[in-house]
């Protein structure tokens, strides 16, 4: 059943990226991330938001 669901995301998927964006909490200072599955087209503007 893996294979299946593999395959499948793999002939979708060539249009959006996975982006992980390093962010700093206010509160505590430490750094967290934000991973999101995104267009391709809208990587760019994913990453100039804060």
């Amino acid at each position: 059943m893996a294979k299946k669901v593999v395959a499948s995301l793999q002939s979708a998927g060539k249009d959006f990226a996975k982006v992980i964006k390093m962010v700093k909490s206010p509160k505590t200072g430490a750094y967290t991330f934000k991973e999101n599955i995104i267009p391709n087209n809208a990587v760019k503007e994913f990453l100039a938001k804060k």
